[in-house]
């Protein structure tokens, strides 16, 4: 099942519309969305090496707008709905607490959560949520996302052909592995 879905991934990632479905998945995994665009973007780096900086300047600018729109996401419904359940339970200063903290640690939490396997629409929605600095929150969405996107195009575009092979001959390895980076975002989440 695995070999069949890497296939067909190595296909699909030839395909003319391949970038507009990675900008896609890029924007939406920055506000909604639980899938990485790092599946997309690296069969379509393996598939087609000479276009690595054009799919990571693609995967970069769909996810920072992404990220925009996490960061209204958490603007406005925290505005709307967080703020006024807070203050009618007597906890609008503990929140006004906690934004200070995070937006002290802001920078910070940007970049790693734009960088690691942590889910990074946590980050974007937490951001609009505290009201962190917007220019703050883009040019640390753009260091962050640019570092890694940028980094795994070069990465496979100088050891593209062995990365491929060595993938496609331990597949259920680096499946398993990236389900495991995956899962342990979302457990960092729950409990950080």
């Amino acid at each position: 099942m695995l070999r069949a879905t890497y296939d067909k991934t190595m296909q699909l990632a030839d395909h003319p519309q391949a970038l507009w479905w990675l900008a896609f998945v890029a924007f939406i995994e920055s506000s909604v969305f639980p899938i990485p665009p790092d599946l997309l973007m690296i069969p379509m780096i393996l598939a087609r090496p000479s276009r690595a900086w054009l799919i990571a300047s693609v995967a970069l600018v769909a996810s920072v707008a992404g990220g925009m729109l996490g960061y209204a996401i958490g603007f406005f419904a925290y505005e709307g709905i967080g703020q006024p359940i807070l203050a009618a339970m007597g906890k609008a200063e503990a929140m006004e607490a906690f934004n200070t903290r995070f937006n002290d640690f802001g920078f910070w939490a940007v970049l790693t959560a734009g960088v690691t396997p942590f889910p990074y629409k946590v980050i974007t929605i937490m951001s609009g949520w505290t009201a962190m600095p917007l220019g703050t929150f883009i040019a640390t969405s753009i260091l962050a996302r640019g570092l890694r996107f940028f980094a795994v195009a070069a990465l496979l575009r100088v050891f593209g052909a062995p990365v491929r092979g060595f993938i496609e001959q331990r597949l259920g390895l680096m499946f398993t592995l990236f389900m495991a980076l995956l899962i342990g975002g979302f457990i960092a989440v729950k409990y950080l």
